[in-house]
């Protein structure tokens, strides 16, 4: 299974930014009403950054709770994991599971194309599995004697 199937199998395809210049409060304000963990962040039409749920804590360990005027550019990811289209879910599970995270950005060259969670793999993977249960089920249903 690739990458590109998670995307096309996802329930809303729509990407939430945010402004680099934005406080951390209005990011974790947009993650809650979203129901969502994290935000690319975009100026003028290009990836600048990821922030994350964690990257809010880590904020507030480093620079006390009050997140308020903290721009998110100070507590962004300025180098966040990529995954492109072609790329294995095997890939980018490893990817995720080695680094910690549970995003991954997909970009198809310099274009943002989305943002799978593992949430999304998983979800996916079960589809995937069952499946092939119901195949493997049909094949020896009709096994030949």
């Amino acid at each position: 299974m690739l990458i590109r199937e998670i995307l096309a199998s996802k329930a809303s395809p729509r990407i939430y930014s945010i402004l680099p210049g934005a406080t951390v409060a209005e990011a974790v304000k947009l993650m809650v009403q979203n129901t969502i963990g994290s935000l690319v962040v975009m100026e003028n039409e290009v990836m600048v950054g990821y922030i994350t749920e964690r990257d809010v804590i880590r904020g507030m360990a480093a620079k006390g709770c009050s997140l308020a005027e903290v721009s998110v550019s100070e507590v962004m990811d300025k180098e966040p994991f990529v995954g492109s289209l072609e790329d294995s879910v095997d890939y980018a599970r490893d990817v995720m599971t080695k680094n910690s995270i549970s995003h991954l950005v997909v970009m198809d060259g310099d274009k943002l194309i989305g943002v799978i969670s593992l949430h999304d793999i998983a979800k996916a993977s079960l589809k995937y599995a069952h499946y092939e249960n119901e195949l493997l089920k049909r094949y020896i249903k009709h096994w030949p004697e």
